[in-house]
């Protein structure tokens, strides 16, 4: 399915809220917040060169946030830095002065986070940032799992001291029972994705994400010209839109927003105008996207600031994975899970439709920005579906000289 943007609000400037929190100060107040991190360093863009070549357009550079801060993903960026930034308010209104990053260790700051309990839902990856962020600054933390994560993602959460609270039903299901837990027990919600009354939080952890932006473009020999990012809830398709508006304006690049078919609530969302809740199916392979309702943070700047919307089935997630672990030429590998490598999917599926192409400007001179957003999350699923531990891909770039391509100015 692909779908061109035709809400009244497109290519409207976004909301100066939205803007403040994905603007340029904004995104300098991340990358200060990132060097107090223990581990931190910019992540990889690497160059497909090669299948760029094969399917006639100029470049494509993919951001590898498998490598991010130990987590795997992206979303190391964004629950913990929320979780940071709500300790230091917290903090800022106690002790009756501002309290900054540099502070997170000292004893008064630390005795106040222990205090407090940060409560959120996850298929995976944030439950982990977030988990990751509490045990940093020392608060304690709680997260609702649903039936569908797996044992290998519920661990990883657990082993940064994470209470584990399980819940039937699917990942919106979990949403709605972690905040309603938090509300009874004065817990803090610590969401990725928004509702009416709730939008604050998710657009600290939004904004954290900004840092790969920031990274990305300083890496880039020049902007690109389209972008695909996957979407989920939007969060991370909606910082990426909302960035590069603020950013470029009208020259911004041309965006697509990925869904998987099987949980396609941000496409079924453009297609009726408004916030759309999508039926429970047969689960979809792609764990981190299996999400039925929008975030309203980020439809109201995706109706903005997204061109088109499309989705790719459960066989392209898994080809593009294994595109990226064995790539042709001298490409680099890519070790990607399975939502890691959505945006590729969604890419290749474009090029290889003439009427696709036409529609959205792509020709032999664009440039393709795209975001591995998680690397083998779930070991052993990588595996079954790409032939290869993960550290037999990986190994694949070690020693091998001009296989692993960063791309920097």
């Amino acid at each position: 399915m692909f779908l061109l943007n035709q809400h009244a609000d497109y290519r409207k400037p976004i909301d100066a809220a939205d803007a403040e929190v994905l603007g340029v100060e904004a995104a300098k107040t991340v990358e200060r917040f990132l060097h107090h991190r223990e581990g931190h360093k910019p992540t990889p863009l690497l160059s497909l060169a090669n299948l760029a070549r094969e399917i006639g357009i100029g470049s494509i550079l993919i951001k590898d946030e498998g490598h991010r801060l130990g987590l795997g993903s992206f979303k190391a960026l964004g629950g913990s830095y929320a979780v940071i930034r709500l300790l230091l308010e917290e903090a800022s209104t106690r002790l009756g002065r501002d309290v900054g990053v540099a502070e997170l260790q000292d004893e008064d700051v630390r005795a106040i986070a222990s205090k407090m309990t940060v409560a959120c839902a996850t298929d995976g990856n944030h439950g982990r940032s977030v988990a990751m962020g509490a045990q940093l600054v020392g608060a304690k933390c709680s997260i609702f799992v649903h039936s569908g994560v797996s044992k290998e993602r519920i661990d990883a959460i657990a082993r940064y001291g994470a209470d584990m609270i399980r819940v039937d039903g699917n990942y919106d299901d979990s949403v709605h029972e972690a905040a309603r837990v938090a509300e009874e027990k004065n817990w803090i919600t610590v969401s990725d994705t928004s509702w009416p009354g709730y939008e604050r939080i998710p657009g600290f952890v939004m904004q954290g994400y900004t840092a790969l932006l920031t990274e990305a473009l300083r890496q880039m020999p020049e902007p690109p010209t389209h972008v695909f990012v996957q979407a989920g809830v939007g969060g991370i398709a909606a910082t990426v839109a909302g960035h590069f508006s603020v950013l470029f304006g009208d020259k911004r690049p041309f965006f697509v927003v990925v869904d998987p078919s099987r949980a396609a609530c941000i496409v079924e969302t453009a297609r009726a105008g408004h916030p759309v809740k999508v039926d429970h199916a047969e689960a979809t392979v792609m764990a981190m996207l299996e999400c039925y309702e929008p975030s309203l943070v980020a439809w109201r700047i995706l109706s903005h600031a997204a061109d088109a919307f499309m989705t790719v089935d459960d066989p392209d997630a898994i080809e593009a994975m294994k595109l990226l672990a064995s790539p042709g030429g001298s490409d680099p590998a890519v070790v990607a899970g399975e939502s890691g490598g959505v945006g590729l999917a969604a890419l290749l599926k474009v090029a290889a439709d003439p009427e696709l192409r036409t529609k959205i400007g792509l020709d032999a001179q664009s440039r393709i920005f795209l975001i591995n957003t998680e690397g083998a999350t779930a070991p052993l699923l990588y595996e079954k579906f790409v032939g290869a531990t993960p550290a037999v891909i990986a190994a694949k770039n070690v020693g091998q000289s001009g296989r692993k391509q960063k791309v920097a100015r």
